[in-house]
């Protein structure tokens, strides 16, 4: 019989997380956001110069971005020369990456491979956050626990029938708030439909941004790519695959997912969306 593969990342259980302070140098260190970003979208391509409000969508992702408290410099990793004049037009450093890079997660590897970075965050460009504090709280876990190799955030889903959209990844998670699934698939299954009037059920939806500290995300993209990730066509399985423990905070801030020109619509309308 192979033996399992235990993956030095793999934390069990790491309990109540702890209020000590980090070492000096540790609590010193940058944290860097990388937005990766392509034009070869199959659902909408060109989507990261898609126009809302008449700015590109990742010049709304990287002024968010900027905002945070906690974010020392925010990078746009792209293989598009047309990104990268967008990008460098409105103030941001680009840098520019292979295009074969198999996710976004991948791409932000290849660029802090070689910079200063402690922890690296991952933003993706149709996540558009509607406030700075989703970046706090997603590497909030990361500073008071060094145990932990990545985190990531999630939502109460608030509107009836989204558990049901593949579009909207959902989590599950332990009550540890380590994440035991993602998928695109309404899980948990209600399976009696007890849900209706129970305000302790619910299904939460997963956000696109993780942070990570630098050796995991250059150990995660050293992986190959696990098989539950090219099932589900979501990144953070290859994560789960190979025994990445993945904490999973939780935000009550809004935030808009864009994957289809639609999308872009609805939230050229939405009242909730703030273009500042």
């Amino acid at each position: 019989m192979a033996q399992a593969l235990i993956h030095p990342f793999f934390t069990a259980f790491p309990g109540t997380l702890p209020s000590t302070p980090l070492p000096e140098a540790e609590s010193e260190s940058d944290i860097v956001v990388v937005i990766p970003a392509r034009m070869a979208s199959t659902r909408f391509p060109g989507k990261p110069l898609a126009l809302l409000g008449g700015i590109p969508l990742i010049i709304h992702v990287a002024r968010m971005a900027r905002k945070s408290d906690v974010v020392d410099r925010v990078i746009i990793a792209t293989d598009s020369g047309e990104i990268m004049d967008v990008a460098n037009a409105h103030g941001f450093e680009a840098v520019m990456t292979s295009s074969g890079a198999n996710t976004g997660s991948d791409r932000a590897a290849e660029v802090v491979r070689n910079i200063s970075a402690h922890i690296v965050v991952n933003l993706q460009s149709d996540e558009i956050i509607g406030d700075p504090r989703i970046i706090d709280q997603a590497v909030a876990p990361l500073l008071q626990d060094d145990r932990l190799p990545l985190s990531t955030i999630r939502r109460k889903l608030a509107d009836p029938g989204d558990e049901l959209n593949p579009n909207i990844v959902k989590v599950v998670c332990n009550q540890r708030n380590l994440a035991l699934y993602f998928s695109r698939s309404p899980i948990p299954m209600d399976r009696d439909r007890i849900q209706n009037g129970r305000s302790d059920l619910y299904w939460d939806q997963h956000l696109g941004i993780y942070a990570y500290r630098k050796p995991a995300l250059l150990e995660f993209a050293r992986l190959p790519v696990s098989p539950l990730e090219e099932l589900e066509k979501l990144e953070q399985l290859r994560a789960l695959d190979y025994g990445f423990a993945i904490y999973v905070a939780r935000t009550d801030y809004p935030s808009w997912r864009v994957d289809t020109p639609e999308d872009l619509r609805a939230l050229e309308k939405s009242p909730h969306f703030s273009r500042g």
